[in-house]
């Protein structure tokens, strides 16, 4: 198959092109990414001089581009977001045009260039809030975005359904919990807590540290997404989860045991605004349909994740210092 990835330069998009081009090394892969923050070509260093793998530095919202880009293709999927929930409370423009309007602009691509299989990747975020009794989000739970992040995921899932309704253009939709794993930027809680204590800083954590999520981890993201491609009926909805549930303070003295360290490197600052209390997944359509479950327990997971980082610092301290962006302004200002 002849592949467009969209934000192919991100954490899970990264994961993804790495994981697809070592199970299927005839498949060839475009990676169309706009360099912003959150991506980081390091993350594909090693696939950079493969025949079958091309990156193109591009804005998902340029519609010339798009059509350009998938003439041909037998796949599209589509990763590209804005994704931090911080970012988004403090200014939501970014995420309503590249979450809302880029998916536009890619889905009219896909209907115009010979209706091409579209994978939409989306979030848990966008079913609101769980109360700690609550049953499971799965694909029939109705929305309730909480935040300007999710609203804008939330508008995308339903553009890429009313492409599906309206259009018939065949698309699937995976909505994932919480992913851990290599390449995971810096701001997000995981590689922020293992990257601070390795700097000797405390981690913060929002209010009382009762919020709850679901936890999976990047490679069983990804397996249950080539899943879907291969398997998944289009027009359809598969929830993706890890089974593993645990407060952020869980999940703290996790990191913190699995490094070393004591309570003491805490620092409790004010909680998010709306922060959602709890995210959970049944993912068990798409192991009933797939025969699709998470195989990474989060403790390998985990200890995993925190070798990685110990082992790839210039990596993260390039990010955490924003030297790596200065190296794009440079040599990727131009497409």
């Amino acid at each position: 198959m002849k592949i467009l990835v969209t934000g192919g330069a991100g954490f899970i998009g990264s994961n993804f092109i790495h994981y697809w081009l070592k199970k299927y090394p005839d498949d060839e892969i475009v990676n169309l990414d706009a360099l912003t923050y959150a991506g980081n070509l390091e993350n594909l260093r090693d696939l950079e001089n493969l025949p079958n793998y091309k990156f193109v530095k591009g804005d998902i919202c340029d519609s010339e581009l798009a059509n350009s880009l998938v003439k041909g293709l037998d796949l599209i999927v589509h990763f590209a977001a804005e994704s931090h929930v911080d970012r988004s409370i403090m200014g939501c423009g970014d995420f309503i045009r590249t979450n809302v309007e880029g998916t536009r602009v890619l889905l009219e691509a896909a209907k115009n260039n010979g209706n091409i299989r579209f994978h939409h990747i989306s979030t848990d975020e966008v079913f609101g809030s769980l109360g700690l009794n609550g049953k499971p989000f799965n694909e029939t739970t109705a929305y309730d975005p909480r935040s300007p992040y999710s609203a804008s995921k939330a508008a995308s899932d339903h553009l890429a359904r009313a492409y599906f309704h309206t259009h018939k253009l065949p698309v699937t939709i995976s909505n994932c919990s919480n992913n851990y794993g290599p390449f995971h930027f810096p701001e997000k809680v995981i590689p922020l807590f293992i990257t601070n204590l390795l700097e000797g800083k405390k981690v913060p954590v929002y209010g009382q540290g009762k919020n709850i999520r679901d936890w999976i981890y990047v490679d069983d993201h990804n397996s249950g997404v080539d899943a879907i491609i291969k398997k998944g009926r289009v027009g359809e909805t598969y929830c993706l989860g890890g089974n593993r549930e645990l407060t952020n303070l869980e999940l703290t003295n996790k990191i913190l045991e699995l490094m070393g360290q004591s309570q003491e490197m805490i620092e409790y600052v004010a909680d998010r605004p709306g922060h959602d209390l709890r995210y959970a997944m049944d993912y068990s359509k798409a192991t009933d349909e797939l025969g699709w479950e998470p195989k990474v327990d989060f403790e390998t997971g985990l200890k995993k994740t925190i070798e990685w980082y110990k082992n790839n610092q210039v990596w993260w301290k390039n990010i955490k210092s924003g030297a790596y962006l200065e190296y794009y302004k440079k040599n990727y200002s131009k497409r």
